[in-house]
C-alpha cells in the first residue's frame, strides 16, 4: 500500500523512510525501491512501448512522468525514479546517441583521440529540459509520501560508452584511451562531470528529493587506477550538488573499490549482490549509509 502522509491539522510531518534512511536517520521500518521499477513487466508500459520508442518515450514528459508515477504506485514501494537514461545527457554533446531494440544503446560518434574530446560540446542550459519537466509532474502527480529519485550516469561510466562507442566486456579501449593520453582522459572527465553536475542540479531544482549517480561500469577498474583517473572527478561532482539533497553513489562489480568510492562521496553507497552487506559498511564505516545487495 502506499503510504499516507498526516493529515494538515496533525502538523506533524514524518520523513519519508527513504529519506530518512538516506541521511542515517532512525526509518519505521527499511525502505524498498527498485532501480528498474518501469520495465515491460507492467502491461502499461507495453502498451505505451508499443507506439513509442524509447527514446522518445525519455523525451515525452507526461509520458515519462506517467509511467515513473504508475510504476511506484503499483507496486508500493518507498520511492520513485524518474524514467529517464543514463545516457541521455550525451545527447547534447553531439554524441550521436540512439537506442535500437535489441541491440542496446549505440554512439554513432565514439571518442577516440583528444581532438574528438575538444568536438564534444558543452551541455547548454535547457538541453535536457524535458527530464526536468518530467521530474516537476512526476514529483506534482505522486503522494507527499513517496520520494521521487533523480539520477545521472558517473563520469566514468559516460566516458566508457563514449570511447567504446557502446556497451563492452573487457572495456579495453577505456583502459587504453585513459592510460596512453592522461591530459585528453581529464578533459574527457572534466567535461562530463559539468555536464553531470548541472543535469543533476535541474533536477533538483524540478523536485527531485535525492539524486543518484551510476557508475556502472567503474568495476572494472583497479583501486590505484580509480583513485588516479576517477576519485578527483567523481569527488567534485558530488561536492557541487545542492547541499541537503541525498546523494546515492552506485556501482556494479565494486566489492574491490568500496573505500575508494566512500572517498569519492556521497551521503549512501549502492552496492550490488556481490559483497556482504556487514562486510562492506564495516569497511565503509558506519557515518555513510548502504543500499542494495540484492
Amino acid at each position: 500500500m502506499i503510504p499516507t502522509t498526516p493529515s494538515r491539522s496533525s502538523r506533524r510531518v514524518e520523513t519519508p523512510p527513504f529519506l530518512a534512511a538516506c541521511r542515517r536517520q532512525a526509518a519505521r521500518y527499511t525502505p524498498v525501491w527498485l532501480m528498474r521499477q518501469a520495465g515491460r513487466y507492467l502491461p502499461e508500459y507495453r502498451a505505451i512501448r508499443e507506439k513509442t520508442g524509447f527514446l522518445e518515450l525519455c523525451r515525452t514528459p507526461d509520458l515519462a512522468a506517467a509511467v515513473t508515477v504508475e510504476t511506484a504506485v503499483r507496486l508500493g514501494v518507498d520511492a520513485a525514479i524518474i524514467f529517464a537514461d543514463i545516457l541521455l545527457v550525451l545527447e547534447p554533446m553531439g554524441a550521436g546517441l540512439e537506442f535500437t531494440r535489441g541491440d542496446g544503446p549505440a554512439i554513432r560518434h565514439p571518442v577516440r583521440t583528444g581532438a574528438d574530446v575538444d568536438r564534444l560540446r558543452e551541455v547548454e542550459p535547457g538541453a535536457l529540459a524535458y527530464v526536468a519537466e518530467a521530474v516537476r509532474r512526476a514529483r506534482a502527480a505522486l503522494p507527499p509520501a513517496i520520494p521521487l529519485i533523480g539520477f545521472a550516469g558517473a563520469p566514468f561510466t559516460l566516458a566508457s560508452y563514449l570511447i567504446e562507442g557502446g556497451s563492452s566486456r573487457l572495456y579495453a579501449r577505456t583502459k587504453a584511451f585513459m592510460l596512453a593520453d592522461p591530459g585528453a582522459w581529464r578533459a574527457l572527465m572534466e567535461r562530463l562531470g559539468r555536464a553531470v553536475a548541472a543535469y543533476l542540479d535541474a533536477q533538483i531544482d524540478a523536485g527531485a528529493d535525492a539524486v543518484q549517480l551510476f557508475d556502472s561500469w567503474v568495476g572494472c577498474l583497479a583501486p590505484a587506477d580509480y583513485r588516479t583517473y576517477v576519485l578527483p572527478h567523481v569527488r567534485a561532482l558530488v561536492s557541487s550538488v545542492r547541499p541537503g539533497t541525498p546523494v546515492i553513489h552506485f556501482g556494479t562489480g565494486t566489492a574491490g573499490l568500496l573505500e575508494c568510492m566512500r572517498a569519492a562521496g556521497g551521503d549512501v553507497i549502492g552496492l550490488d549482490w556481490r559483497v556482504d552487506l556487514d562486510t562492506a559498511w564495516s569497511r565503509l564505516g558506519h557515518d555513510v549509509a548502504v543500499q542494495g545487495n540484492l
